[in-house]
């Protein structure tokens, strides 16, 4: 009897999921701005979002990074422009929303998802690398959403979608800048979603926990960067720790066609925000007590190192072709796979 309720539970849910996608809003013919759209995430929100008769703006730092995926997004017959741009740099940014504008005659969809990523401990880190995450992940969001807001005002509707982190509401130790940034971000995303709804647009603050999209490979490490590099990797690689990418980005654009304002994805990303609300103190204890786990600072480095340069230097491993995979699937590796690291480069 037990086996019976619970399937059918299981059938009530998929069919009120069905039901939700069903009568979510069509984006077909929309305009869609993918901030960081070049790879990883991104590219497949791009994906997705072309998938459902969206027109994609792709933007990032590299240009050859681009092309590879303005080809991937043709060849499934979307409608691309990628256009070269640093998302922290206000003129830039302003340069290619009105690209954008003048070519497809507007945007409709905003996604902002470009960002940085810096692992390491405290000890190693400088108060530059916290200014280089808040001019990406937190000042690039706020760049592209007033660029784009007196379009949307203008037009009386408009979709903002932030991509935070779970970082971003449970400060998870080695990540400060990361989280730092993104803490900023969650607010601005909910702050914005009061103030621009009596205008006709909605805001989406997404949460996502890790996903499975090959991204340590473009993350900068710091410290004792091989260990730094290896207990990363392995919890954004192992299905038990990470949500499917694919999956996260169909549920993301179905937030976005609906106008949702929280999406976060992963049980396990939900299970951390409700125990950190219910239990802060224990939760910080439990934080501290993973930290003691994680390398220290001795023998680490203040240089930095990029994730690829590190993962040649590791033996072969399961965890390693399956990152590589990853990474490989969704242009992690791009036109720099072979190029000179570059400290503080946007991962994007």
């Amino acid at each position: 009897m037990g086996y019976g309720v619970a399937l059918g539970a299981g059938a009530a849910y998929v069919g009120w999921r069905l039901l939700q996608r069903a009568f979510a809003p069509s984006i077909s013919g929309l305009v869609a701005l993918v901030t960081g759209g070049s790879r990883g995430l991104g590219l497949l929100l791009a994906r997705e979002l072309g998938a459902q008769g969206c027109k994609v703006v792709i933007c990032a730092r590299d240009a050859s990074e681009l092309e590879n995926a303005q080809r991937d997004l043709a060849a499934r017959g979307i409608d691309v422009l990628a256009l070269v741009c640093d998302v922290a740099d206000q003129k830039q940014v302003e340069d290619l929303v009105e690209q954008a504008t003048l070519h497809f005659g507007g945007i409709d969809i905003l996604v902002n998802n470009a960002g940085n990523l810096l692992v390491g401990p405290l000890g190693m880190l400088s108060p530059q690398d916290f200014r280089d995450a808040m001019e990406v992940d937190f000042l690039g969001a706020v760049h592209t959403t007033f660029a784009v807001l007196p379009q949307m005002r203008a037009r009386g509707t408009g979709r903002i979608v932030n991509i935070t982190s779970i970082g971003g509401k449970v400060a998870v130790p080695h990540l400060l800048p990361y989280d730092a940034a993104k803490f900023a971000l969650v607010g601005f995303s909910e702050g914005l979603s009061a103030e621009v709804h009596r205008d006709g647009i909605l805001v989406s603050t997404v949460v996502p926990g890790l996903m499975r999209t090959g991204s340590p490979v473009n993350a900068i490490f710091k410290g004792r960067r091989r260990r730094e590099y290896s207990w990363f990797a392995l919890g954004n690689g192992l299905p038990v720790m990470s949500m499917n990418a694919e999956r996260a980005a169909r549920r993301i654009v179905l937030a976005a066609r609906r106008g949702e304002p929280e999406l976060i994805l992963s049980w396990q990303a939900k299970a951390l925000r409700l125990f950190h609300d219910l239990f802060p103190s224990a939760t910080l204890a439990l934080l501290a007590t993973v930290n003691r786990a994680l390398p220290g600072t001795e023998g680490g480095k203040t240089e930095a190192s990029r994730g690829m340069e590190l993962a040649l230097s590791l033996p072969p491993s399961r965890l390693a072709f399956l990152m590589s995979r990853a990474a490989k699937a969704l242009n992690q590796y791009g036109s720099e796979s072979a190029a000179p690291f570059k400290p503080n480069g946007h991962t994007g």
